[in-house]
């Protein structure tokens, strides 16, 4: 067989489990996760290569229909932009679960491209019965290439998934190294795993009002100098995420830091800020500054 290699957009509402997915198809954490819908805010791309293949899986934000700050135009541009540059897009759905929400994004599917409908957490669904109503009313609603029940957390038909995708792929020669895992910096990773404690240990609402900003990465051999700087729009979140006597900040950081120190392959000396910078998800150049266009 020939060798392929293409792009493959990953959509979905928040919360269907793209994230877990992407970790799980190519093998490797790259793309942060939790329970909390909106913990993808950018494009981030995961890189799966095999001697066959080369799938360049694009994570995307949930498209997200309630709030509309400048921060949630941005990530629904990334979406919509993100499904005109790839070879297939893979839109991901809940098992028995399709509201409003996702008919919105299925109203923005590409015609003129493959979209397999990859149906997540089915092993969520008690009764397996009600499965093949839902596949038979779900082909009805679009002209699906494949659909695909699967189980992202559980590993469940992935390399099933992974091979209809690449029968959609076209020919071509290795775009990344063959080691290479993800197109985002070292840099980028550690402020995403930092945002990702944020949305695991803090409160529902808390995560929503934060960013995180690296102010310092240096490497010195095997060891990694990191700054880092959490944003939040208020006072009173500042006080929340440090905790009693520095307590949360603390726990942020070092669950951080582990995880950065897996990742990178390496010792990891973080520090990490907390500053109040008012209506940040609304200021187009603190965004900027953050990575978001």
């Amino acid at each position: 067989m020939n060798y392929r290699t293409g792009y493959v957009a990953i959509i979905g509402r928040p919360n269907v489990g793209k994230s877990t997915l992407l970790n799980n198809l190519i093998g490797q954490k790259v793309s942060i996760t939790s329970r909390k819908a909106q913990t993808t805010r950018h494009r981030i791309n995961g890189i799966l290569t095999d001697k066959h293949s080369q799938l360049i899986f694009v994570d995307t934000p949930g498209f997200q229909t309630k709030h509309t700050n400048q921060l949630n135009n941005l990530m629904n541009r990334v979406v919509t932009q993100s499904l005109k540059d790839v070879d297939v897009v893979l839109f991901v759905i809940e098992a028995i679960r399709f509201d409003e929400r996702d008919n919105l994004l299925l109203k923005l599917l590409p015609t003129d491209i493959p979209v397999i409908l990859v149906i997540n957490k089915i092993d969520n669904l008690l009764d397996k019965t009600l499965l093949l109503p839902f596949l038979a009313k779900m082909a009805e609603q679009f002209t699906f290439s494949a659909i695909i029940p699967v189980s992202a957390e559980q590993k469940t038909q992935l390399p099933e998934l992974s091979d209809a995708i690449r029968s959609y792929i076209p020919e071509g020669g290795l775009l990344y190294q063959e080691d290479d895992v993800t197109d985002r910096s070292e840099r980028f990773i550690a402020s995403e795993l930092i945002r990702e404690k944020l949305f695991r240990l803090m409160g529902d609402e808390i995560p929503y009002a934060t960013s995180v900003a690296i102010d310092q990465f240096k490497i010195e051999g095997n060891l990694r100098r990191i700054h880092a700087t959490i944003l939040v729009d208020k006072t009173n979140q500042k006080a929340i995420v440090i905790g009693k006597k520095g307590e949360k900040i603390k726990l942020i950081a070092t669950q951080a830091r582990k995880d950065m120190e897996s990742f990178f392959g390496g010792k990891v000396f973080l520090e990490v800020w907390v500053k109040v910078k008012s209506g940040w998800a609304d200021d187009a150049n603190v965004l900027k500054s953050l990575g978001y266009e």
